[in-house]
């Protein structure tokens, strides 16, 4: 009798310590990934504030964040479900859904506003687009930016043919300190301007949605379409964990870029502080708004960019907004 109840005793106890064992045991934590645009600066900083402080982990995520080796990968990775998501461009979606079929679709965007900016050597006195008679321009190349840079002439009264335009690729403040060029497209307010200017490079420089280019989203977080549909509360846990870590940049912005530095890339990209600093200050304002909150979208800025690039043959058909994006709450 004793035998049987000291074994009954030992069966509840190992019951028991089973049974505590498989409530400490956690699920394991699912992966999911992301293709930068470019390598990390302060514009990706609530990125890996959010995977520092454990936002992801929170949600049961685990982030991998992956960098690009040509400008397409964050579109064509993710359109293959290669990756789960990518930072990507409005009006190259635009033109890669409309005209291409590419099956993605921006669920959030992190700047409010276009950084796409026109620079030049204060010397070359270039203040507006109609300065821009007799000059070269240096773009990264394709339809959009000769459509950029017509539309801009063509607000200020001055005819395309007056500009040459070389395709610079990546190098456009080389291609400006060498006098290569006169001026430049496709540089950003919150990189290449604090650049030049830490160089103590005197540039004049101005937005192109100021001559005649619409406004525009910029670095939108994209997925493929099916992945997004299938999976949204995956997605809607990212989104918790980015506004999670975004609100930590915006209320820390000092050590959110403290962070930032230890993450960088510096045999690749490597960042400066005071310039990375910068770059933040320009940023943040941008990020969230007054009325648009951290990754918010809405239609009309959608709609304005499809009809502006129908009209201009950029596009050959239209699609609606909602074929676009979606703002996952």
């Amino acid at each position: 009798m004793k035998k049987i109840l000291l074994n009954s005793f030992f069966i509840i106890l190992t019951i028991l310590f089973t049974g505590c064992q498989n409530k400490d045991k956690k699920e394991p934590l699912q992966e999911v990934s992301i293709v930068l645009d470019w390598y990390p600066n302060a514009v990706h900083a609530f990125i890996y504030d959010a995977v520092d402080k454990g936002y992801f982990k929170d949600e049961g995520l685990k982030l991998k964040i992956l960098f690009p080796s040509n400008s397409s990968d964050p579109l064509t990775l993710t359109a293959a479900k290669k990756a789960d998501m990518g930072i990507y461009y409005l009006n190259n979606i635009i033109m890669a859904k409309a005209n291409e079929n590419i099956p993605i679709k921006s669920f959030g965007t992190i700047l409010q506003r276009s950084v796409n900016t026109v620079i030049s050597l204060k010397k070359n006195n270039i203040l507006s687009p109609k300065d821009f008679q007799g000059k070269i321009a240096g773009t990264s190349g394709g339809p959009l930016s000769e459509l950029y840079l017509s539309a801009m002439m063509k607000n200020d009264g001055v005819p395309y043919s007056s500009v040459k335009m070389i395709d610079v690729g990546f190098d456009i403040l080389t291609s400006m300190i060498t006098n290569q060029v006169d001026f430049t497209i496709g540089g950003m307010l919150n990189h290449e301007v604090p650049v030049m200017e830490d160089k103590n490079i005197d540039i004049n420089y101005f937005p192109l949605d100021k001559f005649g280019v619409p406004q525009a989203y910029e670095l939108l977080l994209i997925a493929n379409e099916d992945s997004l549909k299938n999976n949204s509360s995956t997605y809607k846990k990212i989104v918790r964990a980015l506004k999670r870590g975004f609100n930590d940049m915006k209320n820390n912005p000092d050590a959110a870029l403290d962070l930032l530095l230890t993450k960088q890339e510096a045999d690749q990209f490597p960042l400066k502080k005071s310039v990375e600093k910068q770059s933040m200050n320009i940023l943040l304002p941008i990020m969230e708004t007054k009325n648009a909150p951290f990754l918010s979208q809405n239609s009309t800025i959608w709609n304005t960019n499809i009809n502006w690039l129908y009209d201009n043959k950029i596009i050959n058909k239209k699609l609606p907004a909602s074929d676009f994006f979606i703002n996952l709450n």
